[in-house]
C-alpha cells in the first residue's frame, strides 16, 4: 500500500495546518499510516500491483469485489487515485439523444422490460420520417450524437438499419451516428444472409460512426443461458465487437451486474474486456450497468433462481472501482450511469474511478420501462453543476471522447437543451406515453406486413 499511502499523506499534509481538521485527531500522519496498515495483506498486495502500474487477475478482481470495511475503502481510494493519474480531473459527458425506434423484439429476456411481442398492444415502431424529425430537433438543441437502438421485429428487412443510417446522414450530415448493438448488427446480418463483416462494412459505408456495446450483460454462457436463452452468444458478441474495431469501428463495452451474477462472473467479464481492448484497442469506455428490476419478467415472475432486486450501493460502488483498477491502462474512460443510478450516485462516483457523465439522452426508454425513475434528460448545467460540486472539472466530449469544450471556472454559459426548462417529457415525448399512442402502433407482420426499410 506503499503508493496508496504516499497519496494519502500529501492530501493529509494540505489539511494539517489546521489541527482540528486532522480525521484521526492528534495522531497525524503516523496515526493515518496505522490506519492504512490495517488493510488485509491479501487486498493491500493486489492494489499495491494496480499502484505500480501492473495488470491485475481476474481472481484478484474478484478479492477486490468481495471486499468490505477498510479493505473496500482502500479499494476505491485506489481507483480514485488511478483516475486521476491516468485521466486528471476533468470528467465528461456528450450531448445526445436516443431513438428507439421501436419496442417489438423477437427475443424474450428475462432481464427486459422494454421489448413487447408483435402481438401486444403496447408495440411501436417509429416510421422514417419521425425518427429523421427528431434527429433535426436534437441537432439544432446542441446534440452531436444520436443513438439509435432497438428491437428485433420479426419480418424485417435486413437492409433496414444500413438504409436508415443514410436517411439520418442525408438529413443532418454532421451528426454522429452511435448505433446498433451486437445482438442487432448480427441479427441484420442474418436477414441479409451475409456475414457480420459485410453486414459492418455497409453499415459504416452508410455512416454508423460507432457501435454501443450493449448486449453485453455477463459474458459468461451459462449465465447467458439462465436469464436470457437465446440471446446472442458470448462468441457471437466478441464477434462483431472485433469485427467492427478491425474495421475502424470503436465501441463501447459494458456489464449488468446486480442480478444472479457473483463477484467471479464481473471479474471474469473485465478480464475478457482487457483481453479484446489489448488486441484491438477498439473500446472508448466502459460502464457498468446495474440491473433494474422493477418490470424486469425475470424478477417478477422468479424464473432465474437466485434473482436479486438489483446491486447494493455498496456493491455498485466496488464494481465501478475494480473496473477502473482492472481496465485502467488500456481503457482510460469509465462511465457512470446516470440513468441507472440517478445523478446524485453518478456524481458519487466520480470518487470510485469515474471520469464520465455519459448523455444528456433526452428521451430514454430502455431503463424506464424496467422502472428507473430518474427522467429522461438531464442538461449541460446540470452535469456541470454535478461536476463541480465534486471539485472535478466539466467537459463537453464527442462520442470518441474529443474534447469539445472544457468549461474552466465562470465557464457556465446557457446551451439550447439548458432553455428546455418547463415540461420536457411534453416536448420529447416519454416511453409510456409512446406504447400508449395509436399514432405509432405496430401493424402485425400478416401477410407481408412488415417494417420496411426507408426509401
Amino acid at each position: 500500500m506503499s503508493q496508496l499511502r504516499k497519496s494519502e499523506t500529501a492530501i493529509q499534509r494540505d489539511v494539517s495546518a489546521s489541527p482540528s481538521s486532522s480525521p484521526i485527531r492528534g495522531e497525524g500522519i503516523g496515526g493515518l499510516d496505522r490506519l492504512l496498515s490495517a488493510v488485509s495483506p491479501v487486498v493491500a498486495r493486489v492494489l499495491d500491483d494496480a499502484l505500480a502500474g501492473k495488470d491485475v487477475t481476474a481472481a484478484a478482481g474478484e478479492t477486490l469485489l468481495g471486499s468490505s470495511g477498510l479493505d473496500m475503502m482502500a479499494t476505491l481510494l485506489a481507483a480514485d487515485t488511478l483516475r486521476r493519474q491516468r485521466v486528471g480531473d476533468v470528467v465528461t459527458y456528450v450531448v445526445n439523444r436516443n431513438v428507439n425506434f421501436t419496442n417489438v423484439c423477437i427475443k424474450g429476456c428475462g432481464f427486459c422490460a422494454f421489448s413487447r411481442d408483435f402481438r401486444q398492444e403496447e408495440g411501436y415502431f417509429l416510421p422514417t420520417e419521425e425518427i429523421l424529425r427528431r434527429v433535426r430537433e436534437a441537432w439544432d438543441l446542441g446534440a452531436t450524437e444520436v443513438c439509435v437502438q432497438a428491437g428485433l421485429p420479426p419480418k424485417m428487412e435486413g437492409d433496414l438499419y444500413i438504409k436508415l443510417c443514410r436517411a439520418i446522414k442525408e438529413a443532418v450530415p454532421g451528426i454522429h451516428i452511435h448505433g446498433f448493438s451486437p445482438e442487432e448488427v448480427l441479427y441484420g446480418a442474418v436477414r441479409s444472409q451475409c456475414t457480420v463483416r459485410e453486414y459492418l462494412t455497409e453499415l459504416q459505408a452508410a455512416g454508423v460512426g460507432s457501435l454501443p456495446g450493449t448486449s453485453a450483460e455477463v459474458l459468461d454462457q451459462e449465465m447467458r443461458d439462465r436469464i436470457s436463452p437465446g440471446r446472442i452468444t458470448v462468441k457471437q458478441w466478441v464477434e462483431v465487437i472485433t469485427t467492427a474495431h478491425a474495421l475502424g469501428i470503436r465501441t463501447t463495452s459494458t456489464v449488468m451486474f446486480g442480478h444472479a451474477e457473483t463477484s467471479r462472473h464481473v471479474a471474469e467479464h473485465l478480464a475478457l474486456i482487457r483481453s479484446i481492448q489489448q488486441d484491438t484497442g477498439g473500446f472508448t469506455e466502459f460502464v457498468p450497468l446495474s440491473f433494474v428490476h422493477t418490470e424486469a419478467p425475470m424478477f417478477l415472475q422468479k424464473t432465474v433462481p437466485g434473482i436479486r432486486p438489483g446491486p447494493t450501493g455498496v456493491e455498485v460502488l466496488k464494481v465501478h472501482a475494480v473496473s477502473r483498477i482492472m481496465l485502467n491502462n488500456w481503457i482510460p474512460n469509465l462511465q457512470s450511469s446516470w440513468v441507472k443510478e440517478g445523478p446524485r450516485m453518478a456524481q458519487v462516483l466520480l470518487n470510485a474511478g469515474v471520469n464520465d457523465l455519459g448523455g444528456t439522452l433526452i428521451n430514454e426508454s430502455i431503463s424506464t420501462s424496467a422502472g428507473a425513475g430518474w427522467g429522461q434528460l438531464v442538461r449541460p448545467q446540470e452535469f456541470r453543476k454535478l461536476i463541480r460540486e465534486a471539485d472535478r472539472v466539466p467537459a463537453e466530449r464527442s462520442t470518441l471522447y474529443k474534447l469539445r469544450h472544457v468549461f474552466e471556472a465562470g465557464d457556465d454559459p446557457m446551451e439550447p437543451l439548458d432553455q428546455v426548462t418547463d415540461k420536457p417529457e411534453e416536448r420529447f415525448g416519454t416511453y409510456h406515453k409512446l406504447v400508449k399512442s395509436e399514432k405509432f402502433r405496430y401493424s402485425h407482420p400478416r401477410n407481408g406486413d412488415a417494417p420496411k426499410s426507408p426509401k
